[in-house]
């Protein structure tokens, strides 16, 4: 498995000042899997705001000094990032802070705006200048012109969003307010919780609310802006029900935590479900399951539960390894380094391995061999998502299909290639059994897009920009 999401996002707002940099901080680090590539803080106090932002873990770029350096405040919004649009580089850290007539901004972003290309053109010639290769400022500029327009922020936010096309989850901060918005499809998930004190926590998953002390409310809705100010909490329901929901399944199978709620299901649950549903659909006589850390986890213990296989550890990660330097060729030492096998559950037996997914299928083949070198007998693999078939443009990094495993090879292929017994996908037909219903996004699997597809789906599409325009005879 070697998906990534966008972002993570997290706002405050509290009636007096707060520690807000420290809520931040707890609510980055719940957060931390949706990303990894670079975090930022921003602290609002009374007006004035405060940022941190670099490169890196939450717990490598906020140590507890930077932490401290922070002033009270009664509002901050933070963000940690995975670039599905622009490189990883310090110019792309979030959240973006602008300056205007109309007062301070700062806006964190989840998600990839289909339509990005063509708004960021469009302001290009009409005389914006970019400082980022991110889709996130394009949204920052469009929410700065309209609120030269507009009477309030919110106005601002409700107007940029008859515009906006593809998934956003975002968290807008202004002197006075903290705004919150979620796309009309609601691709990406968002939420908001309250402390017992009174202080107004929005995150993208519920474990965040958690790690603060907030109890969770609600969701917010598809096409929903709440608004956070001193009159309390403020809801726009204009722009719901203009669209059909559409909210990433993939959240249930991969990205989110295990603990978290997300529009009403718990993710823990879906996986679970998940893995019963591959014992319905692919049995295999085997004498034990075991799953691949730590998505895969819950998916083995629905298997487990459904086939009457025993469910054994079979894996063991290491959990002090972080990131690692290893070139993508080198697989086999990324996967010795992350993972060995438990040669007392899978030595002589027939084994049921669970994975979340299939991307390429270099990591899974690593794994594979791991455990057929403790000594298993047969590995039958059950995947807990349908083969990827698709790129993502709404803030998952899928590949380009001439590099997606399923593409290329049917699944009896698939199964040599990566030394597997047998190989089973869940089923397409049966995600709405995850997912609550049929108000789920699948693209990546079956081609269904909700929105128009980008003339330029390439991930450095605006760095490759500037390199052709750099190279262009006008530009000498």
């Amino acid at each position: 498995m070697s998906i990534h999401e966008e972002c993570g996002v997290f706002g405050v707002y509290a009636p007096r000042p707060v520690n807000a940099a420290r809520f931040c901080y707890y609510g980055l680090y719940a957060l931390q899997h949706r990303g990894q590539e670079s975090c930022g803080i921003v602290v609002n106090d009374d007006g004035l705001f405060f940022s941190q932002k670099d490169l890196g873990l939450v717990g490598d770029v906020f140590p507890p000094a930077r932490i401290a350096s922070f002033p009270a405040g009664t509002m901050a919004v933070a963000h940690t990032r995975y670039g599905t649009t622009g490189k990883n580089d310090r110019n792309n850290c979030q959240p973006i802070e602008v300056n205007h007539q109309k007062g301070r901004m700062a806006l964190a972003h989840n998600g990839n705006l289909s339509n990005a290309a063509q708004l960021r053109n469009a302001l290009e010639l009409s005389g914006a200048i970019f400082h980022t290769t991110t889709d996130t400022e394009t949204i920052a500029y469009i929410i700065t012109k309209e609120r030269l327009k507009s009477s309030s922020i919110e106005e601002a936010v409700s107007r940029a969003m008859d515009t906006l096309e593809g998934a956003y989850s975002l968290i807008v901060m202004s002197p006075q307010k903290l705004i919150c918005a979620r796309d009309p499809h609601g691709f990406r998930p968002l939420c908001y919780g309250v402390t017992p004190d009174g202080i107004y926590v929005v995150a993208s998953e519920t474990c965040a609310l958690r790690a603060v002390g907030a109890e969770p409310v609600r969701d917010v809705l598809p096409g929903e802006i709440l608004i956070f100010g001193k009159n309390g909490m403020v809801s726009n329901t204009e722009h719901c029900g203009q669209k059909e929901k559409r909210l990433c399944v993939f959240e249930y199978i991969y990205f989110a935590r295990p603990d978290s709620v997300i529009d009403g299901i718990s993710v823990q649950a879906a996986r679970v479900r998940a893995g019963e549903i591959l014992a319905q659909e692919y049995p295999v006589e085997a004498d034990v399951v075991t799953g691949v850390p730590d998505s895969g986890l819950d998916a083995a213990l629905g298997y487990s539960r459904a086939s009457g296989i025993p469910y054994g550890i079979g894996l063991i990660k290491n959990k002090y390894i972080g990131r690692t330097f290893i070139s993508p060729e080198n697989r086999m030492d990324q996967v010795k380094l992350k993972l060995s096998a438990v040669s007392g559950t899978v030595a002589g037996k027939r084994v049921v391995l669970i994975d979340d997914s299939i991307v390429r299928g270099n990591t899974l083949k690593g794994i594979v061999s791991l455990i057929r070198e403790a000594g298993a007998q047969e590995i039958h693999v059950r995947v807990a998502a349908p083969p990827f078939m698709h790129p993502c443009y709404y803030g998952t990094d899928i590949d380009s299909e001439s590099h997606l495993i399923a593409c290329r090879h049917p699944v009896s292929g698939i199964a040599a290639l990566l030394g597997m017994d047998s190989l089973g996908y869940f089923p397409v037909a049966r995600l709405g059994e995850l997912a609550g219903g049929p108000n789920y996004c699948d693209a990546c699997f079956s081609g269904r897009y909700a929105t128009a597809i980008p003339d330029d789906p390439r991930k450095d599409r605006f760095e490759q920009r500037l390199s052709e325009i750099g190279a262009s005879p006008d530009n000498t």
